[in-house]
This record gives structure tokens, sequence and C-alpha cells, in this order.
């Protein structure tokens, strides 16, 4: 790949086991092509993630865009966007910043304990917002099981059920992330009540599947638990790879929880000569 000649670097990051491949491309211009995120996703030939996040000069700290597994663009990533969020609190000794993405701007700041926040954004709650794909009321969608829509950059859909745990969710997910009602997919949640406040969800991506935690569909979760009277607008949500604290706030939904910056690399020249 041209302008490649010592190799790629990247980082290697997760949020609570939903991981991500980073590139800095904030000195210089990424080749980032549609080959180059297939062969990296790849868990056995490449590096493997969920998400790939690129990072570019923006008009706040840094511009962060996203991508899925499967190569389609995801315009939100809350666990990719704490991860890097901490990265840049730790590299520039602020305690707060404002990053720009496709899906708005977000600020993120250190929560103390190692812990980091980012402010996802206003919820979006009309079906032209999601988008859905005819008007309806986005509380309770007309699928069997009477899930609630929400966006949050992206599309979510929230089924709230006794046992997160019994649902087989390989088999539930790709049933509704293409289903008919959203245009551009949905990513799938299944979430029961454990207590006050307190939720276990699992989830399902689009473009990605089942992945050990969500940062927009906890957001999404919670917002939707606290709109059908479920939950306060303060919840803990227990996900696969573990806890995250949401918040929905007046200025907009806030997600708090830890982060893991697991190694550097470099893409050799070799691999990405292979990719073409």
């Amino acid at each position: 790949m041209d302008g490649m000649e010592n190799g790629l670097p990247f980082m290697k990051m997760h949020g609570l086991g939903n991981d991500f491949v980073v590139l800095d491309g904030r000195a210089c211009e990424i080749p980032l092509t549609p080959a180059l995120m297939l062969a990296l996703a790849d868990r056995n030939r490449g590096i493997g993630f969920d998400q790939l996040a690129l990072m570019t000069s923006g008009s706040g700290d840094a511009h962060l865009s996203f991508f899925n597994a499967d190569g389609s663009v995801a315009q939100a990533c809350g666990n990719a966007t704490r991860c890097i969020a901490r990265h840049l609190l730790d590299e520039t000794g602020k305690t707060a910043l404002t990053l720009t993405t496709d899906a708005g701007i977000l600020t993120a700041q250190d929560a103390g304990g190692g812990l980091t926040a980012v402010n996802m954004g206003a919820p979006k709650l009309e079906w032209h917002e999601l988008p859905l794909a005819e008007e309806m009321d986005t509380l309770e969608l007309p699928i069997e099981g009477s899930p609630t829509a929400t966006g949050m950059g992206n599309p979510h859909c929230t089924f709230f059920v006794e046992d997160a745990e019994a649902i087989p969710l390989e088999e539930f997910g790709p049933r509704y992330e293409h289903n008919p009602l959203f245009p551009e997919r949905t990513n799938v949640q299944v979430a029961s009540v454990i207590g006050a406040d307190h939720l276990r969800m699992r989830v399902w991506e689009r473009g990605v599947g089942v992945t050990l935690a969500s940062g927009s569909s906890s957001c999404a979760t919670a917002v939707s638990a606290a709109r059908r009277g479920l939950t306060g607008r303060r919840v803990r949500i227990e996900l696969d790879g573990g806890p995250l604290d949401i918040e929905w706030r007046e200025d907009g939904v806030w997600m708090t929880g830890a982060t893991m910056h697991v190694c550097d690399g470099v893409l050799t020249e070799q691999f990405l000569s292979a990719v073409g």
C-alpha cells in the first residue's frame, strides 16, 4: 500500500471487552480502504475488532470516524469514544475534551478512579430521526415483543424480557437487525430488570454480531427503560463484559466506565502489500 513503506502504527483498545483497532491520522493521511478494514477485522489473519476507529484533526480535540467489522460505517461508538478519550486525556493532561463525530459533537471528561465519562448527546426519539421506514410511536414498535426504538447516533431496538440470559442472541439478533422497519438496519438489545435502576443487557451489533459490550446500546437501553417507567434516568447496566453507569441528563446521555489500552503495534509492509 503506497505511502506505508515503514508500516502503519495502530492501537488496540477495549471497553469491557468491546474491542477496537484505533488508527491515528492526525499527523498524516491514512489510506483506509474497504479491503484494509476487512483485512484488519479478520481475527485469524489480521488483528480483529468489533469497530475500527480513525482519529483525524477536527475543530475539537479530534475527529472520530467509526467502522464496523464488515466495513460498514458506524456513525457512533460509545465505548470506542471513551477509550480514545482516555488516551487523549492522558496524552494532553486535560480533564475534559471536545470530540467531533459523524453523529455530532461529544464531550468527554475524566470521571476519577481511572474511569472515563462521555456525553453521547440527546437521544433521538422520533421515528424519522432514527430513521424508521414509516411514521409510528417509537416507545412500542409493532413487532412481536413490542421493543422500543432509540437513536444514539445509530439506530437501536431494545427488547425488555424476563431473562436476558435465556435469549438465543445469535438467532434473535440478526432477525431484527434486518427488520424492514429499519432501513439502515439496527443494533438489537435484550434487557431485563434485576434490581432498582439496575439492568442486565446483552447486545447484537449491526455489522458485527454478538459483542461483550456496547456503549451506544447501553445508552439506548437506559433511555428506553426510563421512557417505559422501568427505571429512573440513572441506571447501572450489566453487560457480558462488565458494568456501565448511564445517566440521562438534560444535556444528553452520559456514560461512565472503565477502558483498556491493550497495546501499540505496527502493521507490517508485508501485511499492507498483501491487502493491496
